[in-house]
């Protein structure tokens, strides 16, 4: 029986793989492979930017992670890390404005104009090191459904779940991925709605919400650390803000402001499966995955749906990211224009992050190392992007909050911060005070070259 279950599972994941191939659009022009436009020339309408938004953003690793807090502090667990999905409307409220005031076509465009070259290629490699996180850590989800950590099984199914991905994206790229989005996205709520149609009678949805703490040791430090970073952590996600840019901004404004609200009633909706294992008396690391063993055949294989359906559309959008930001962005820091062969390029570069980007994966790295340290790190990002309007050229403004932000999110992971930093005695009180303290601190680097003498008739003039 166990291994007719096991060929059923395989056979799933490669049904999976072969029906996202069959239906997704071959892209023959880089208009289709890098913005996402039909064969046409249309851009993506704005139903389907809202889903590909919205399920792009459910990341294997993030359900997870939301089942887990759950699990340990109840509801205020899940509208912590719900709480993230705020980034999404501001992300979509603040490139707004950089479009239609400052004329923005692209973020690394704009910070080349705004900050100079070697800005741009300090956020360019942020986001190639957010990137290859995305493989391994959502790739890392799948296969632990297939077997535990580090065994055959496991790195079998992820390296197997990679590949279909992979397959598709190259394929059709950012075209392909947003298509797909949409048909990922309906799976995912259908199978998501079956896992909480089995585990919501248990206890009620009324026990469910009420379970919990409001408390910052009982998981509001990490709500308001959420709420600090969604002033900069979108921003160095091109899965999101890659798609800023593709339609029209009031159409792309709207699928911003709809997904994030979509995705964070969803993020909710998972982490009860945590709260109903925190009654239960479940445990595990991976929450999911032990609840899912509770409801039998098809109660996993709902799970199984659920997570290969998000982390799926992660994963196809972190590998067009990737070759637009290698093929596209990269030789503007050069000064030069995109290769002629541009597509070939991405192509490339999608083949190298699959395999360089589980390596990871089969070592065994915690998925969690995958967010909390470089959510941190971006703080700096925030006045970066919120504040452009009050300075016109200025470099310095860019890397004393870069900087600032990103050595205090290190000194935070190495545990050299002050302890009298901690906000509370939660677990995320630390983080909390780092992310608080740090804003502090990067907003008045961003600031400080406005007040040098050379310096002073900026911001009147970045005001006008």
């Amino acid at each position: 029986m166990e291994q007719l279950q096991g060929v059923f599972f395989w056979g799933f994941l490669v049904a999976f793989g072969v029906t996202m191939y069959l239906v997704s659009p071959k892209t023959t022009d880089e208009g289709g492979f890098f913005k996402g436009h039909d064969a046409q020339g249309r851009p993506a309408s704005e139903w389907a930017l809202m889903m590909s938004i919205f399920i792009s953003w459910i990341f294997a690793k993030s359900v997870t992670n939301a089942a887990n807090l759950g699990a340990s502090y109840g509801i205020v667990g899940g509208l912590a890390y719900a709480t993230y999905w705020l980034s999404i409307p501001v992300a979509g409220l603040v490139i707004y404005r950089l479009r239609t005031r400052e004329g923005a076509t692209g973020l690394v465009p704009f910070l080349i104009g705004k900050y100079g070259r070697a800005a741009a290629l300090a956020f360019s490699l942020a986001i190639l090191v957010r990137l290859f996180n995305e493989v391994w850590s959502n790739t890392a989800v799948v296969g632990g459904y297939f077997g535990n950590s580090g065994s055959v099984e496991f790195i079998g199914a992820a390296l197997l779940f990679t590949l279909v991905v992979l397959l598709y994206s190259l394929k059709g790229g950012l075209r392909s991925s947003i298509f797909t989005d949409v048909i990922q996205a309906w799976v995912f709520m259908l199978f998501l709605g079956v896992v909480l149609f089995m585990v919501l009678p248990a206890h009620g949805p009324a026990k469910l919400l009420s379970e919990g703490n409001f408390a910052l040791n009982g998981g509001m430090d990490l709500l308001l650390v959420a709420l600090l970073q969604v002033l900069s952590y979108p921003f160095h996600d091109p899965v999101l803000t890659d798609r800023a840019f593709i339609t029209r901004e009031k159409t792309m404004l709207r699928a911003f402001i709809v997904a994030g609200v979509l995705g964070f009633f969803a993020i909710v909706a998972f982490s009860l499966i945590g709260v109903h294992a925190r009654l239960e008396g479940i445990k595990g690391s991976n929450i999911p995955v032990e609840v899912a063993r509770t409801l039998g055949v098809a109660g996993f294989f709902a799970m199984v749906a659920v997570m290969i359906s998000s982390a799926a559309s992660t994963l196809d959008s972190t590998f067009t990211s990737l070759s637009k930001s290698v093929a596209q962005e990269l030789p503007l820091l050069a000064g030069r224009a995109a290769s002629p062969k541009a597509m070939t390029v991405g192509a490339i570069t999608m083949v190298m992050f699959a395999a360089l980007g589980n390596l990871p994966m089969i070592a065994g790295t915690d998925i969690l190392k995958a967010t909390t340290i470089s959510g941190t790190m971006v703080i700096g990002l925030a006045p970066i992007f919120l504040f452009s309007r009050w300075v016109t050229y200025s470099p310095l403004s860019f890397h004393l909050a870069f900087w600032t932000g990103m050595s205090l999110g290190v000194l935070h992971a190495l545990n050299m911060l002050p302890a009298a930093w901690a906000i509370g005695d939660g677990k995320y009180g630390a983080l909390l005070g780092t992310n608080l303290y740090g804003l502090i601190l990067c907003t008045v680097g961003f600031f400080l070259p406005l007040l040098l003498p050379s310096r002073r008739n900026i911001l009147a003039r970045g005001n006008a």
